[in-house]
């Protein structure tokens, strides 16, 4: 028997972290094609931030409740679903409304939780992964054999991107803020850490490649950081844009150099996409991640665990910058 009334973390106004507070609403219901999660843990993400900061407002139909990927248990299902059952365990990308004990998705968006996973490690997956997947290696083409730059190697994007490329064949190079950040990097598999702080990333790659560049850059800064990423892309090569910490505006780009060395700029943003655009990401995470994760090969960096109701601390440490891999709400805790 559900019940009809769960905790959630809400957002009272647009604000800092203090306005996310402990609330009570209705258990939602799913509809056609959907299923309810019982939560166990939901991952923290930088949407989040921004949606709380009132920049980054949920889209038609998506709870107002932050939370875009979370794990648990299959509570109940809408009409048509027959390929989850109540009771297997799933992680789950989310249109929203993560913060709570309950939670509505389409049915293709869930994934098991991997082989020997925790339910606070398998929250930290689908937000990241099928961003990683879908602009790393569906829109930017990364194959085996070739060299990708990652920004922001210590952040959850950064860490996946740095697994899965290693995983896939790639020579990684990253950036991060520290030397203990780009030492991480290394652990993870990258073959050259860049602390953006004192080095400068276009003349280090230039140099580890010859001269040549990186086939792919996968980057979440923007502003100045997108005339450098043209500079240090080889021909043919893919710049993947996933992010604008440093800014959408104000940036002069040489097109000529686009031209000359015949350089393709792309990217996306997850949230906005259609439900089968999302559901195409998680059947290619099922055949070409999912084996990785449950072999283990790859695994997911924890930072840290906050209940549900420290969401407000947790999100202190998301713009704090100091985290390194996943902030994680263990709504259980």
């Amino acid at each position: 028997m559900l019940p009809t009334s769960m905790k959630v973390a809400e957002i009272k106004q647009p604000g800092g972290p203090e306005v996310l507070t402990l609330a009570t609403r209705p258990v939602p219901q799913p509809g056609p094609g959907e299923i309810l999660i019982e939560v166990a843990a939901a991952g923290i993400n930088r949407p989040d931030v921004v949606q709380r900061s009132g920049h980054y407002p949920p889209p038609p139909g998506a709870s107002d409740l932050p939370g875009l990927e979370a794990a648990g248990t299959v509570a109940a299902l809408g009409e048509g679903v027959s390929r989850w059952k109540v009771g297997d365990a799933v992680t789950a990308l989310l249109p929203g409304g993560g913060y709570a004990e309950y939670v509505v998705t389409p049915a293709d968006h869930a994934l098991p939780v991997p082989k020997g996973f925790s339910m606070v490690e398998a929250a930290g997956l689908c937000e990241t992964f099928y961003t990683v997947w879908g602009n790393l290696f569906m829109r930017g083409r990364l194959r085996a054999g070739e060299t990708v730059l990652i920004h922001g190697g210590t952040s959850g994007i950064g860490t996946t991107a740095i697994m899965l490329a290693v995983a896939k064949g790639a020579t990684v190079f990253a950036t991060a803020g520290s030397d203990d950040k780009c030492a991480t990097c290394v652990k993870l598999g990258a073959t050259r850490a860049i602390n953006y702080r004192n080095e400068d990333f276009v003349q280090v790659v230039k140099d580890a490649t010859g001269g040549k560049g990186v086939d792919v850059v996968l980057d979440i800064i923007g502003g100045d950081y997108i005339p450098r990423n043209l500079q240090a892309l080889a021909l043919e090569g893919r710049l993947v844009q996933i992010a604008f910490l440093g800014g959408t505006r104000s940036v002069t780009v040489d097109f000529g150099q686009i031209m000359m060395k015949r350089l393709t700029v792309t990217g996306s943003t997850l949230r906005p996409q259609s439900v089968p655009q999302k559901a195409k990401i998680a059947a290619e995470l099922a055949e070409h991640v999912w084996p990785l994760l449950n072999a283990g090969t790859i695994r997911p960096l924890v930072d840290s665990v906050y209940p549900l109701g420290q969401a407000a601390e947790a999100h202190r440490r998301m713009e704090s910058s100091v985290h390194v891999g996943k902030i994680i709400l263990d709504v259980k805790g």
